[in-house]
């Protein structure tokens, strides 16, 4: 009996830890393939506005004060229309109160695109 408690209080513990694992047994000698996708970019931020000015990507975010654009990951989709996301990658921990947020630019260049490309912004405004 004390082996079965020891035996459920290590599988108990070890059940977390294989949760992400393919674990297949078959002495038919069968091909298992297995795909696993691990997506683990930022969500999408939610911004307040963004448009085109002046040959870039304005963008409005929250910011405690310290937000730059070098704090953001910029996915570009081929497509007609192309699609822009931008991803926060670093938080803000300053304390600043900044109750409009900040304008933050990426430049036609920046995006790899030609000025005038047709374009779509992913990211839910707030």
């Amino acid at each position: 009996m004390r082996g079965l408690v020891k035996g459920l209080v290590v599988a108990a513990l070890v059940a977390p830890l294989l949760s992400a694992c393919v674990i297949y047994d078959s002495d038919a000698g069968e091909n298992v393939s297995v795909n696993l996708r691990r997506d683990d970019a930022p969500p999408a931020e939610a911004i307040r506005e963004a448009r085109f000015a002046d040959g870039a990507l304005v963008a409005r975010v929250d910011s405690n004060g310290c937000t730059q654009a070098s704090d953001f990951e910029v996915s570009v989709s081929d497509g007609s229309p192309v699609e822009i996301t931008l991803r926060r990658t670093k938080q803000d921990l300053c304390k600043a109160l900044v109750p409009d947020g900040v304008e933050l630019r990426w430049t036609y260049a920046d995006l790899g695109l030609e000025p005038g490309t047709a374009t779509r912004i992913l990211n839910a405004l707030k």
